[in-house]
Parts: C-alpha cells; structure tokens; sequence
C-alpha cells in the first residue's frame, strides 16, 4: 500500500562542496506501526528502487522507492520485522544496535551492530544469520561508537569503521574480512564530523558519510576516495550540509541511472524523537564527477 509521504525538495542545488551535487530531492518517510524508525543502515538494489534498512532498536524494514522526473516522490512498505540471533530468535537487550548494512556480490545482507559488537550475515534478512568472527579489537570499542559503517567490494570482502577512532588527531581504522581481519588503510578524521555510514560507488570509489551534531541540528558531509595499494587517497568533499538543513543522516548508498549518472541515497535515523524526521535524501552527482576509476 502507497503512504502519503511529504516531498520537501527537489531539483535544489545542494551546498557549493567541491560542486559536485548537481541536485537533490528529501523524502518524509512515515508508517504507523510502533518499532518504526531509528533506521541506522541502508542498502539498495541497482536500480535505486528496492530497499532494505536496520534501526538501532534491532528491527528491519525492506520497501520500494518511486521517482519522478522531480526526484523522490514515494516509498511502499513491503515487509518489516525484528533482526534475528543465530539461533533464530529475536535480537534483545544489548544486541540490538544494528548501525550498518551492505549487500555482498551473491546478494546476501551483512549487517554490523554496537553494543555487542559484532557483524552477522543473512540470506534473507528476516531469517536468521551466521556469525563472522570478531576482530580482537572489537572488543575494546566503545559502547555507543563501534561499527557505525559497513561495506564491501566486489570480491565480497568486508570493510568496517568504527564512529570514533580514540583521538581527534587519529585516523579511523578500516577493518577488511576476507579469509581473515586486517587493517590495511586508515581514513583521515577530520573533526568535528564522526564516521556514520560508507560505500564502494559503481565508479569504485569510496564514499564516507559523516555527521556532526551540533546545538540546532545535525550537520552531514559526504567525502570520496580512491582506494589503491597505499590506502586511500585523492580525498575530494561531495557534499557539505548547512546546520539543520537535514534530519540525522547515518545510511548511505549508491547506484547508477540510466543516464549514467551516480546517485547517492541517505536515509535520516530519527532516534524516535517527535521533533525529528525519517527522510531519504537522494543527491545526483554533476556528469564529469560519474566516472573514474580507482583500484580495489
């Protein structure tokens, strides 16, 4: 069933960053139902239009996006429901912060979680998952700061990076899982914005989204990067919000139009509070920024 949604913008330039958002469109998201928001990860298939997000209060919620030539104009809800244990019972008590999500080559759904650190892996993101090993640093993150992003490449290989990396002067780790952990790149912090989602773009670039929360609202930045042998480098700035200007944008992904162009698809976590909103946000990358390529 359609739900009335209220679109607050389109064909509106984002903020000057580097000029490189051609537009953008903000969607109000709304359901009825009581565990709804506080979603904290979003993955999207390749054609921008089917969707699946996590909330840090241990539920999923899987939907269709519609477009018009204005941009976002409407969400269906096909399906919702809690984020599963291994043993198939329902995430409780201290499992249930799920922050980041990705879509692996085979189409399976990782899913990474604070609190009790950790990473699982779903077929199906309403059944239960399998466990991947924790790296042993897991265990000496934050309570509320642990894997805020999640991604792979094209290989399947898992990346996390924790919301904070211990000093304002040190750089986030980039966890890899292949056969194994290890860390083979950093991501320069720049304060005062904190790591709040990431993904590889079809053009193989990654893109980091970050948050600062700020006495009137949330500020967001979005920064890409090449990703070669020596870690990651050519550091460009894709978008820079003003204060306020959008709700708490902490999912992030990426597709391809059919024009060729990249888009890069937000959603807001709201953490359940009525003065905020549930909102994707969309921005469409101006043509000469769509191509490249980098090294996996």
């Amino acid at each position: 069933m359609l739900h009335r949604l209220a679109l607050i913008a389109a064909l509106a330039a984002g903020p000057a960053a580097a000029d490189m958002v051609a537009r953008t469109s903000v969607l109000v998201w709304n359901e009825g139902y009581e565990s709804f928001g506080s979603f904290s990860g979003l993955a999207v298939d390749d054609a921008g239009e089917r969707f699946v997000v996590v909330s840090d209060k241990g539920f999923y919620a899987r939907g269709v996006l519609a477009r018009s030539q204005r941009g976002l104009s409407d969400v269906t809800l096909a399906d919702r429901g809690p984020l599963l244990r291994v043993d198939g019972t329902p995430v409780g008590r201290f499992d249930i912060d799920a922050e980041g999500i990705t879509r692996l080559p085979d189409g399976r759904l990782a899913v990474s979680f604070e609190a009790n650190h950790r990473i699982r892996i779903y077929s199906d993101i309403s059944k239960p998952p399998r466990a991947v090993p924790n790296h042993p640093a897991f265990s000496k993150l934050q309570n509320n700061s642990g894997m805020e992003a999640l991604f792979s490449d094209g290989d399947g290989a898992l990346y996390a990076i924790p919301e904070r990396s211990g000093r304002l002067e040190r750089p986030f780790p980039v966890y890899r899982f292949a056969k194994g952990w290890t860390v083979p790149m950093t991501l320069r912090r720049e304060p005062p914005h904190l790591v709040a989602g990431a993904e590889i773009g079809p053009d193989g670039k990654l893109y980091v989204l970050e948050r600062d929360l700020r006495t009137l609202g949330f500020a967001s930045r979005i920064r890409r990067f090449d990703i070669t042998a020596d870690g990651l480098v050519n550091e460009e700035l894709v978008m820079e919000s003003r204060m306020g200007q959008y709700d708490n944008l902490e999912g992030i992904a990426l597709w391809r139009d059919g024009a060729g162009q990249i888009r890069i698809l937000c959603i807001s976590d709201d953490n359940n509070k009525f003065f905020q909103r549930t909102e994707f946000v969309e921005f469409t990358l101006k043509p000469r920024f769509s191509d490249g390529n980098a090294v996996n």
